[in-house]
């Protein structure tokens, strides 16, 4: 498990908490409510809760905030624990569920009423927004504030037993509708949902605002430092209202700014809207900014860490630039990614002076700077594929690779010099010859002949078809949500994902799902969910480097 290393204000407060006694064990909790995918947005977040947790010794939560029933689902509570693990993270005996508190959570209502501090209120949302009015003006008292005590206990037990439909009544915390607060006028605490719910049946019939829930969970659980998103900031009045109304232990709420990265969108209503509306294929497409997206085009966990530690914890909200994010992920995969080679718009090379029916087998570095990754067998023979982008007539000086009269050194293998070009009818070159000199066998020939280029090959007789997908940015400005007459969707880039049909080596064959490799010359990628034995799939993780900045 991996700890928050970088310090920040957040530490400087849980320091300053130790040192003074105020706590002694310091207990985290990360709470997504179930209803999607995590996105690296809450990765920052995962980080942060177990990650800090970890750095001074104590524990995180792992606790499913599942008050709305309409909108989650068993499948992103599985999703969000296998993310969670993905990143190296684990919260062991400590997996909690704001419905395994309703009960509680029912009583604690309950006793708001009977303290003449919660009436249930019959306006629409609709209607409430005119009553709660703006922060530079009062608003106004509801019809239904100054209901007797008794009268709210009955209208709470009808609406608790299924009497009335949805929106008919809300149970309403009794605060103060002047406030310049408006999460402080009157907040709903408790709603009337007949959805079935993923972890309790058909048991209730109400359920507990996120703004009442989380707070008692808070509580409950013994949370001493309750880490949120700057959002949140507004709400932790009503955080703390509750607890005290209630005469609860409450924690510290400390809030900090998201991560928010350009090209992305990071919300999981917009995300679930890019996924219904088939802008791409589903949660977890590489495209999507969601942890399994990101896992699927190849990205690693480490990387995904180290951009949480560079980017740091702040009160100020910023946008990321998404080249400090595949930064990460370049430098995280040159250290660990197996060297393979794929050609992705092959012509062939036929090398005349090479044996018709002999194969050589090279053994070739797996990695050019670390041993432990060992060598593999590579078959070479007469004719081979290369990229067409590899040869040019006519090349001038600064061209490496193939043309006419200029020898060129193939990966691991020998130098061959390119003799000629053959074109098909519509004149589009199809195949190159040339000769090999067969003392330049290695990758450093003793001869001390000095070639310029390099290229990637592999033998045409022991190639193998793969699809190979080629993924780019979702979408072509950096901020889709900064344009306000505008959809986001207007800007999702028709050319963030290209299939083609490639030529790979043969040891790239047998890779398992979730394999890495850095294909010579070409980039980075990630064998797909979707690879077998039978149908080899490719997605493009990065190029090798950064697209220049025009």
């Amino acid at each position: 498990m991996a700890e928050e290393s970088s310090t920040h204000f957040i530490h400087e407060k849980i320091e300053a908490d130790l040192t003074s006694k105020k706590v002694t064990n310091i207990v985290t909790r990360f709470p997504p409510e179930p209803n999607g995918y995590l996105h690296i947005g809450h990765a920052k977040a995962i980080h942060l809760d177990f990650g800090t947790a970890i750095k001074y010794n104590g524990r995180c939560h792992l606790r499913f905030d599942d008050t709305n029933p309409e909108a989650e689902d068993e499948k992103y509570v599985k999703a969000i624990q296998e993310d969670i693990r993905w990143l190296g993270y684990d919260w062991g005996e400590h997996l909690y569920w704001a419905s395994s508190y309703f009960d509680k959570m029912e009583k604690y209502a309950r006793s708001l009423i009977e303290k003449g501090s919660a009436y249930v209120c019959n306006l629409s949302q609709e209607e409430f927004k005119s009553y709660r009015g703006i922060p530079t003006e009062k608003g106004l008292e509801p019809p239904a504030r100054d209901n007797t005590i008794e009268k709210n206990l009955e209208l709470f037990d009808q609406m608790k037993s299924g009497k009335f439909e949805e929106g008919a009544f809300v149970l309403r915390a009794r605060i103060d509708m002047s406030s310049p607060n408006l999460h402080l006028r009157d907040p709903a605490i408790y709603r009337i949902k007949h959805s079935k719910h993923h972890h309790t049946g058909d048991t209730y019939y109400i359920y507990p605002m996120y703004d009442f829930a989380h707070c008692i969970e808070d509580s409950i659980e013994g949370i001493t430092h309750s880490l949120c998103t700057l959002e949140f900031e507004v709400h932790r009045p009503l955080y703390e209202w509750i607890l005290k109304e209630l005469e609860l232990y409450c924690p510290q709420q400390i809030e900090f700014a998201r991560l928010n990265i350009s090209y992305m969108v990071m919300s999981k209503r917009k995300l679930l809207e890019l996924v219904k509306e088939n802008y791409v294929s589903g949660w977890d497409d590489p495209r999507l900014p969601t942890i399994s997206g990101m896992r699927r085009r190849g990205y690693t966990a480490n990387a995904i860490r180290n951009l949480c530690n560079q980017v740091g914890c702040t009160k100020f909200e910023s946008l990321t630039e998404i080249d400090l994010l595949e930064a990460c992920v370049r430098n995280d995969l040159n250290e660990t990614s197996k060297r393979a080679m794929a050609v992705l718009d092959p012509i062939r090379l036929i090398i005349e002076n090479f044996p018709e029916n002999k194969t050589e087998e090279l053994q070739i570095p797996n990695h050019p700077q670390d041993e432990s990754y060992g060598k593999r067998i590579v078959p070479f023979t007469k004719e081979c594929f290369i990229e067409r982008e590899d040869y040019m007539d006519d090349a001038p000086n600064k061209f490496k690779r193939f043309t006419i009269g200029r020898e060129v050194r193939l990966r691991g293998a020998y130098c061959v010099k390119c003799t000629k070009a053959e074109r098909d009818a519509d004149g589009k070159v199809i195949a190159i010859y040339g000769t090999y000199d067969p003392e330049t066998r290695g990758v450093n020939p003793a001869d001390g002949r000095k070639v310029k280029g390099t290229v990637h090959w592999i033998s045409t007789k022991y190639a193998y078809d793969a699809e190979i997908r080629l993924y780019d940015r979702l979408f072509t400005i950096e901020n889709p949500l900064s344009i306000s007459e505008k959809k986001f969707t207007d800007f999702v880039n028709d050319s963030s994902l290209k299939i083609i049909k490639a030529k790979i080596e043969q040891s790239l064959v047998h890779a398992n799902p979730g394999d890495r490799f850095q294909f010579e010359r070409v980039g980075y990628f990630c064998t797909d969910l979707d690879h077998n034995s039978s149908k080899a799939v490719f997605n493009r993780t990065l190029s090798l480097r950064a697209p220049k900045k025009i």
